[in-house]
This record gives structure tokens, sequence and C-alpha cells, in this order.
């Protein structure tokens, strides 16, 4: 019979849950002293103990009560569509459309609203994601994005 007396457990950081949408939930990989840290408000055990300390010595406790806005400095990059029509329709054309196209598609637009970009999906029923319920299609209808199926349409050319 083997047991665990003795050794230390690790856990992996990468197997630890960072978001907090709820200071007091428990997660599976946090530690004990996380979990209790979590139901005082605390994110951390660390931030628990600076807190007990402060407190000890009659420092009056602030935790998270500051929101400071930020900008995180834009980069350029390029964008090159698959093609141009007489028109001035530029077009996509995609397959599998992940969530990195999908930002990257969004941030084009709004960079550039006097374009005409638009979209031919292989299959715009596809979901973007496993989970999720809605299509390709649906994505762009919401975001007001001109896509087809299939094909370039004629009224598109010219």
């Amino acid at each position: 019979m083997q047991t665990n007396m003795g050794k230390k457990k690790t856990t992996s950081h990468s197997k630890r849950r960072t978001k907090i949408p709820n200071a007091k939930k428990k997660f599976f990989n946090d530690s004990k002293r996380t979990q209790q840290a979590r139901e005082k408000g605390y994110r951390s055990a660390f931030e628990a103990k600076i807190a007990a300390d402060l407190i000890q010595k009659g420092i009056a406790v602030s935790y998270e009560t500051e929101k400071i806005v930020y900008t995180i400095p834009a980069t350029e990059h390029i964008y090159t569509p698959d093609f141009t029509l007489p028109s001035g329709v530029m077009v996509e054309i995609k397959g599998r459309w992940t969530l990195e196209d999908r930002k990257k598609i969004m941030y084009v637009i709004e960079s550039n609203p006097e374009l005409d970009i638009r979209i031919v999906f292989q299959n715009p029923f596809g979901k973007i994601n496993k989970g999720s319920k809605t299509t390709y299609a649906d994505w762009c209808d919401k975001n007001n994005i001109v896509w087809a199926s299939g094909n370039i349409p004629e009224e598109w050319y010219f």
C-alpha cells in the first residue's frame, strides 16, 4: 500500500484558475489557504496575509477599491483581403473562422470604416465554437458584416 505521507503535494500553476468572478467561490485546484482567503474576499492567500499584517499594525485596509483605466499601446498590423473586386468590394474567404479571425476582421473594419469588406463562407452555418449555438452567419449578422455562402455573388462584382 502506497501512501503520500511525508511527500509535498504540488500542483501546476497552469491548472489554477486566475479569473475570480466571485471571490467567495471555491475552485477545485485552489489550496486550502487560498480557499480560506477567497472566503474573506481576497484573491490569494498572500494578499490575505498582507491584509492581516496591515490590520495587526493598525493600518486601515482598503482592498481592491480603486479602478484605474489604462490603455494597451496600439500596434499597426497589415490585413490583406483575399480578393478585391472591380466594384471595390473586398472579400475574405473562410472555411474555419476562429476567434482570432473574428477579432482581426472587427479590428480591420473598425480601423477602416470606409472599406466594404465582406465574407464568403464555405459553411456559414458552422458554429463559432463547440458549445455555441451561434453560427458564423449569426455572428456576421449581429456585427453588420455582409456574408455569402459558397461563392461570391454576382451582384458584388461591379
